[in-house]
């Protein structure tokens, strides 16, 4: 992993550019304010120094709070203490900043043609019938309208498990005396866990071409969009025809709406992955008692950057690996892997002979990819996940290899149960997984994938016995 949620770092930073007092500074040095500082006034097992000065500390950050803006009108905060209204308006700001013409009708026209176009090419390199219900065209502002609710729901776990371990991770003799000061910490640091997020989806519309970059419909299953001005970012540099991209991105947009649309476990399954990631954080409080002894009680500001860790330098909460998040990451990596490796080989088998830059088009995405594209980066930034361009190909490759070994119908049929699909290892070892798979001596009718969805959709957990075959585990 090489980044972390909003507003984190990892613990022993060796690039603490922060220009904290070292060594005296929270360890009972003179002046210090904390047990033992020499401040004759601070009573004895007081955590946070004099509690006069955090009282002038905690009414002067209620004056700042009172202070910020109001972005986000009066939609109410998440669970997690995020208000997602708040991020949103940020990046819309973001956006407006740097210029966001509304779509052109002659542009609005050329996509939701590529689009119609590339789903049908599509019915002949796959099984899964349409899943396309709409076809637009959006601007950036149109794009973070559409999707910030996915974002909400793919960043709150995460920032639920984060807030709730600021009280649960304190010592128990801590816990009474800190309360003030943690409700005070969680309402900070949701409010800069929005405006990051806000900050980040505002950057990420630069460069997004659809709704699907991250192999995940954010505006829903159905809604199939592109945005001309990023697809015409996307093509810059390729010397291909605008129209060749075009179809190309179209293509890919429409894949993933069918995978969605007729594999109903997909979507709950990766979300369910993402919260168990977050089930699995736990935090380093080893040194909290000291780096709190740092802040400055008199400057709301201080604080902010030592929650964030601005600077460079830790934040007041440090995340560590635990085998529970790095299974959970494991999980999560080969299942975004796996859709991202399908929609490579169906869109392939869909262009083969319809545009002669398709190679060209697959090395970009592939480049795009390995480079750091924005859904990768973005992902990276909210759940601390980066995806490994090894793993995208050797997806390809196992699902190239099903076609060959089993046909379309067979590759497809994969999907129709979690516990159907390959593992991290069957990446490995593709041959293995094709040879010795749940399909290799069965006929099996596609139609499953649809008229046993509400049944899987409930419980993917529950395996149905009328398709409970000899099989890999998820």
């Amino acid at each position: 992993m090489s980044d972390l949620p909003f507003g984190f770092s990892m613990p022993n930073d060796p690039d603490d550019e922060s220009g904290r007092r070292p060594g005296g500074s929270g360890s009972g040095g003179a002046g210090s304010g904390r047990p033992g500082g020499g401040d004759s006034g601070t009573p004895d097992g007081f955590p946070f120094g004099d509690p006069q000065q955090m009282a002038n500390m905690l009414r002067q950050f209620a004056d700042m709070m009172s202070a910020q803006p109001a972005p986000g009108g009066d939609r109410p905060a998440s669970a997690s203490g995020i208000n997602w209204g708040m991020a949103k308006d940020i990046a819309r700001q973001v956006v407006a900043q740097k210029g966001d013409p509304s779509v052109p009708p002659a542009d609005y026209a050329k996509v939701q043609e590529a689009l119609r176009l590339g789903d049908l090419w599509l019915d002949q390199s796959t099984a899964l019938p349409s899943g396309i219900q709409s076809i637009q065209a959006w601007s950036r502002s149109e794009w973070i309208e559409k999707t910030m609710d996915s974002w909400s729901q793919l960043c709150d776990p995460l920032t639920s498990k984060t807030v709730k371990s600021m009280g649960q991770s304190l010592p128990e003799e801590m816990r009474s005396m800190a309360g003030p000061l943690l409700g005070m910490i969680q309402q900070m640091g949701g409010m800069m866990v929005g405006q990051q997020a806000g900050q980040a989806v505002g950057e990420l519309s630069q460069e997004v071409v659809g709704t699907a970059d991250i192999g995940l419909p954010l505006a829903g299953e159905g809604n199939a969009a592109l945005l001309p001005l990023g697809v015409e970012r996307f093509s810059e540099g390729l010397e291909i025809p605008d129209d060749e991209v075009r179809l190309y991105l179209a293509a890919r947009e429409a894949a993933v709406h069918r995978l969605y649309a007729h594999v109903p476990w997909l979507r709950s399954h990766v979300f369910r992955l993402v919260a168990e990631y977050a089930d699995g954080m736990s935090f380093d409080v080893s040194g909290l008692e000291d780096r709190l002894g740092e802040i400055d009680l008199t400057d709301p500001e201080a604080l902010q950057e030592v929650l964030g860790g601005a600077g460079g330098g830790q934040g007041l909460f440090q995340p560590e690996d635990t085998p529970q998040q790095k299974a959970a990451l494991n999980r999560l990596e080969t299942t975004l892997a796996l859709i991202e490796g399908w929609v490579a080989v169906v869109v392939s088998g869909a262009v083969d002979g319809r545009l002669p830059q398709a190679n060209a088009l697959a090395e970009a995405t592939r480049r795009r990819r390995a480079t750091g594209g924005p859904a990768e980066h973005t992902f990276a930034a909210l759940v601390g996940l980066e995806l490994r361009p090894r793993r995208l190909r050797e997806a390809s490759a196992l699902w190239a290899a099903l076609e060959e070994a089993r046909g379309i119908d067979g590759r497809d049929a994969v999907w129709q149960h979690p516990d159907l699909m390959p593992t991290g290892e069957d990446l490995d070892d593709p041959a293995a997984f094709v040879s010795g798979g749940a399909f290799t001596d069965t006929d099996f009718d596609i139609s499953a994938l649809t008229d046993e969805a509400p049944g899987v959709a409930k419980d993917e957990g529950e395996k149905d016995p009328k398709k409970d075959e000899p099989g890999e585990d998820s």
